[in-house]
């Protein structure tokens, strides 16, 4: 259980990191390489910021239960 634990924070701290190093600042970031860099036409960010969003939330979350889960068992 432990190993698996090990394991999935592991690959959970790489793609966080990755996620992170996508969101940039202002008008640099994934979206604005893909065209999504102006104004959008609804007022809001672009669509494959919205989804970086919510993927560096899910990671940020896991890696919180899984840091959490290894410090209580190990």
């Amino acid at each position: 259980m432990i190993i698996f634990l090990v394991i999935l924070h592991t690959l959970v701290c790489l793609g966080l990191v990755a996620a992170i190093l996508l969101h940039s600042g202002r008008g640099t970031g994934l979206s604005s390489s893909f065209g999504g860099g102006g104004p959008s036409a609804f007022g809001g960010t672009g669509a494959i910021e919205k989804n970086l969003d919510r993927i560096t939330v899910i990671l940020s979350l896991v890696f919180a239960v899984t840091s959490i889960t290894l410090a209580l068992t190990v």
